[in-house]
Formats: C-alpha cells, sequence, structure tokens
C-alpha cells in the first residue's frame, strides 16, 4: 500500500521530528510512505471571513496539486467520523482488499482545510472535537496508521 501524508507546514520542533522519523522506521516495513508539507500562508490574527477562505483556498490548491486521480483520499476534519483504532485497521485493510492501494490522509492548516479539498476526500476522519496543532497531529496519525497495520497482522502493540 502507497500512503501519503499530505500537511500544511513545515515542521520545526525537534520532538516531533524525532517521534515521527520513529514511526516512518516503523512503518516501511508495512507500506511505502511518503511525507509531504506544502508551505502555509501567512495569516494575521485578525482575519476577515473572506481572507480566510482566500488563505484556506490557497493551501487547498497546494494540497490538491499533490494528489493524484487515483489516491483515496481522507481528510482529517473536526466534523468527519471518529473511529476507534480497530475501525481504522479495518478501513485500510477494505480498501487495500478493493485495490484501493493509494491513500493519501490530508492535514489542514491552523485555519482548516478548504471546501475543495474536503470535496475530494473520499472519507472525513476526526480524531476528536478537540483541536490539536495541526504538525502534533501529523504525529498522532502516523502513530494511529502504524497501530492499524500492526492490528491487521495481529502483531503485538495494540492494547
Amino acid at each position: 500500500m502507497n500512503i501519503k501524508i499530505i500537511s500544511v507546514g513545515k515542521l520545526k520542533e525537534k520532538y516531533l521530528k524525532l517521534g515521527i522519523e520513529e514511526f516512518t522506521k516503523r512503518l516501511s516495513k508495512y507500506c511505502s510512505l511518503e511525507i509531504i508539507e506544502v508551505d502555509d500562508e501567512k495569516a494575521p490574527e485578525n482575519l476577515s471571513d473572506k481572507e480566510m477562505i482566500m488563505i484556506k483556498d490557497k493551501e487547498g490548491d497546494k494540497i490538491l496539486s499533490k494528489i493524484k486521480d487515483n489516491t483515496y483520499v481522507i481528510a482529517l476534519a473536526i466534523d468527519g467520523k471518529m473511529l476507534s483504532s480497530e475501525d481504522l485497521a479495518e478501513k485500510l485493510e477494505d480498501l487495500a482488499i478493493t485495490g484501493k492501494s493509494n491513500i493519501a490522509f490530508v492535514i489542514g492548516g491552523s485555519l482548516g482545510l478548504s471546501d475543495a479539498v474536503l470535496k475530494r476526500a473520499d472519507y472525513k476522519l476526526s480524531f476528536s472535537k478537540m483541536t490539536f496543532p495541526h504538525q502534533m497531529m501529523k504525529l498522532i496519525l502516523l502513530e494511529q496508521v502504524y497501530r492499524a497495520y500492526r492490528i491487521i497482522k495481529g502483531e503485538p502493540y495494540h492494547k
């Protein structure tokens, strides 16, 4: 399976980089993984609704340029469906069984995802009703994808 993680913004925090490197290494046993970071747009504190939409649209265009037509897109969105780790494992296994071997998980910037990206998404996934820093979300997502593969393979890790 080919998995892409497409996120807005460059990762700066060393502790997150170390965690992402660790799970990237662990996942290499199970899938082909590519992590793509697109530049975020500068967003001053007091944005109008129109300015927020413009920024999300610019970031969305960058995201969409990284997605091929044959890719199954899972957008991380607060209003998406919440799954257990077992349910995510089942979802990934079902995608593989049905021949959907190119999957892109999309993580938006601080303002979220554009309408165009959400429309392109085949599935919207929520990790919580809480808001997380989008860079931390990348690490959490990688850990859950790793956990899903361990569940699929019946290997110890998940408790």
